[in-house]
């Protein structure tokens, strides 16, 4: 994977790190390793903090030493080196604020980044299998809400807990070396303060996962809303779409009222607390101060009670903090679903194909599905010719384009087979095999650049020649023939600018750029009116010369040219041979040609 152009430069692969490290029952121990190659940055981060907040916990001993002063009607001079002391521990700050400022924005956005990356590069190892399960909206909520929340936690839980710990050590330290009984107060008020948090933690992990799927589920649903739009418009649902996303929102409201209330009762009830222990311990202090029991200055009853009060907004900051530090807990749980799901297609370690011819060989494949009762491939038996042209017709759901599936590795066999040029498929580098392969799918899916972008989309040391000659070959020069851009037309957003025509023939270009070995087409022309699809056929025509192609097709006018035709009903091949020779036969292929009115 290639690393920014800009930026710090990670030194750890960053799927690598995130599935080594990743682990949904240990979210916190799963943060620790993903910050282990920032540990020294983050502990020197520590250091500074710890001395450019120093004033939180130096000043009020100053503050005591200024009123005992003043009660003693002692030196000005004195009043003066304390202020001295006071500025000087203040001018550090600034200097030591942008080291901790550096440091930890280092590390936090280089930690989102190596997340990022490693999501993206996992998703890219998994199966198609786990991404036609899994909502693609769901799946970057995990890139981007789920890191961006972990980002959050990172920079706001840090500051929180140093600042915290920094305080409670220097008031615990100074109390002791002034007011030593009065440490017993601290003794009490911390493990109080500590099991509050824990128990906060806790309550609030289930509501905050809970709001998490809400806010999934609503992202699906948003996005199911958007991919519907012109059959909402359509078919004027404009009201039922509407409604289908407000109920999924009211979901999301709900999750989030409760865990706002959840967090809300705590809060108080702990800020309430700390405030009647820091009151009753301003009170004792001055209690005992007035009537002698102790030796205490008023000086030493301000420190006291400005430290407890400290200590008090301390405790508040980190129950405050314990709402985010949950939801990051519950963000790493979530990209742990991804670290740790094994239907991963690997090929590291299996041999690398450095070139194809094209031959293609199934032998008694079998292909079943999870759920299903009846296998999507029955014991399958093919082979195909290098250079040959293939098409695969049949009734929906009979297998067709499974077996183009099967032979790109997408689905693995359950039992059988699937050679290219004699070797095995389940010993090979799928994506060095790829190399040699070119889809042209059904749905085309372009950026939102340039024609230059799509047609090179992936190819490495092409040059504008080699475009105009794949846009030549793809029957598609028309696209920017007629723009004063030339290349650097833009499509628009998923080639929102072009017709259907346009876009798939655009889509067959950046397929013949990469010169493959196997073509694959699948239902290519399924959408297109006629003369968008005689344009897109011609296309196709010249596009298979030389090559191993596979197609797949509802319309039969789109196969007739293909060497070798193969019938597939219900997982199994039941009839191969050319358009006159099926048509002769009168089986499935030549009932199938009379419903679309001879198929001549």
């Amino acid at each position: 994977m290639s690393a920014p152009k800009t930026g710090v430069i990670p030194t750890v692969d960053p799927e690598l790190l995130l599935t080594s490290g990743v682990r949904r029952a240990q979210p916190l121990r799963s943060l620790l390793r993903l910050l282990h190659p920032h540990r020294w940055g983050m502990s020197l981060a520590v250091v500074a903090f710890v001395i450019k907040d120093s004033a939180v916990w130096v000043l009020p001993p100053v503050t005591a030493a200024v009123v005992d002063i003043v009660v003693a009607g002692g030196p000005l001079v004195n009043i003066a080196w304390w202020g001295l002391l006071a500025l000087v521990v203040l001018a550090v700050n600034y200097p030591f604020n942008m080291i901790v400022v550096r440091l930890t924005s280092s590390a936090n956005r280089t930690l989102a980044y190596t997340v990022r990356a490693g999501l993206a590069a996992r998703l890219q190892r998994l199966s198609l299998g786990f991404h036609n399960r899994q909502s693609q909206s769901i799946v970057q909520t995990k890139i981007v809400r789920d890191v961006e929340n972990l980002e959050l936690m990172l920079a706001q839980v840090f500051p929180t807990v140093v600042s915290a710990l920094s305080t409670l050590v220097g008031a615990v330290l100074i109390t002791a070396l002034n007011v030593p009984m009065f440490v017993a107060v601290f003794a009490v008020a911390i493990p109080i303060a500590a099991s509050l948090i824990v128990y906060i933690r806790r309550r609030a992990a289930l509501r905050n996962e809970q709001f998490r799927v809400e806010v999934e589920q609503l992202s699906a649903r948003v996005s199911e809303m958007a991919a519907l739009m012109p059959i909402t418009r359509g078919h004027g649902l404009e009201d039922v779409a509407t409604a289908r996303v407000a109920e999924r929102a009211d979901s999301v409201r709900q999750a989030g009222r409760a865990l706002d209330v959840l967090n809300g009762r705590f809060g108080a009830i702990s800020w309430i607390s700390y405030q009647v222990l820091g009151l009753l311990c301003l009170l004792g202090a001055a209690t005992l101060a007035v009537t002698g029991l102790v030796d205490i200055t008023p000086g030493q009853v301000v420190l006291l009670s400005t430290y407890f009060g400290m200590l008090t907004n301390a405790i508040v900051m980190l129950m405050n903090a314990a709402p985010v530090f949950t939801r990051g807990m519950d963000a790493v749980r979530s990209i742990a679903d991804v670290a740790e799901e094994l239907d991963v297609e690997d090929s590291r370690g299996k041999d690398e194909v450095r070139a194809v011819r094209g031959e293609i060989t199934l032998d008694d494949v079998v292909v079943t599905y999870p759920g299903d009762e009846r296998p999507a491939l029955d014991g399958v038996d093919l082979h195909i010719d290098a250079g040959r042209t293939v098409a695969f017709v049949g009734p929906s759901g009979s297998g067709k384009s499974t077996i183009l599936n099967t032979v790109l590795g997408f689905v693995v066999p359950a039992s059988g087979a699937v050679r290219i040029d004699g070797r095995d498929l389940a010993g090979l580098d799928l994506r060095s095999l790829r190399r040699f392969v070119s889809i042209v799918p059904q749905e085309t899916v372009l950026l939102a650049g340039s024609v230059r972008e799509n047609v090179a989309y992936g190819a490495t040391d092409v040059t504008d020649v080699d475009i105009y000659a794949a846009l030549a070959e793809a029957n598609a020069l028309d696209i920017v023939q007629g723009s004063d851009d030339g290349l650097d037309t833009v499509v628009g957003e998923r080639g929102s600018r072009l017709s259907g025509g346009q876009r798939q023939r655009l889509a067959i270009a950046r397929a013949l750029i990469r010169d493959p070995r196997i073509l694959v087409l699948d239902e290519a022309t399924s959408a297109l009116d006629p003369e968008s699809e005689a344009r897109v056929t011609d296309a196709l025509d010249r596009a298979r010369h030389g090559r191993t192609t596979l197609i797949v097709a509802h319309r039969l006018s789109t196969v007739r040219g293909a060497d070798t035709i193969v019938v597939v009903e219900h997982g199994r091949i039941v009839e191969t041979g050319t358009h006159t020779e099926l048509l002769a036969a009168g089986g499935l292929y030549s009932r199938l040609a009379l419903v679309q009115g001879g198929g001549a």
